[in-house]
């Protein structure tokens, strides 16, 4: 089983900077890629960005030059920093892990952004 605890949301103004963070522990041997998705109220969970064990990043689309993703191999931490927040970056953020010879994806429980004025 991986324990997935996230950290850094709160409230911000448009335009503000949030810093997000994750830690695992557990069974965490053959997890080869973590991440973050978000959900907005009445809206599906969907994909911010990932990261695999070797670097590779995901960003989705609406993210893309504002928020930077980063992981610690060593601490099995991944970062998720925010820039440029918009009104439309409230939502639940929760971190993502996922291990491919399991096939199994494991949640943190979410940490809530608030951008507004």
């Amino acid at each position: 089983q991986v324990h997935l605890v996230e950290s850094g949301g709160g409230l911000v103004q448009p335009g503000g900077s949030l810093r997000l963070s994750c830690a695992a522990s557990g069974s965490i041997g053959g997890i080869n890629r973590m991440g973050w998705y978000r959900q907005a109220p009445g809206k599906e969970r969907e994909l911010v960005a990932t990261i695999t064990a070797g670097g590779t990043t995901i960003y989705a689309d609406s993210v893309k030059g504002r928020f930077t993703i980063s992981g610690d191999n060593a601490k099995n931490m991944v970062t998720l920093q925010m820039y440029s927040l918009k009104p439309e970056d409230t939502a639940l953020y929760y971190c993502n892990a996922y291990m491919p010879l399991l096939g199994a994806m494991f949640w943190g429980q979410g940490t809530q952004v608030t951008c507004s004025s």
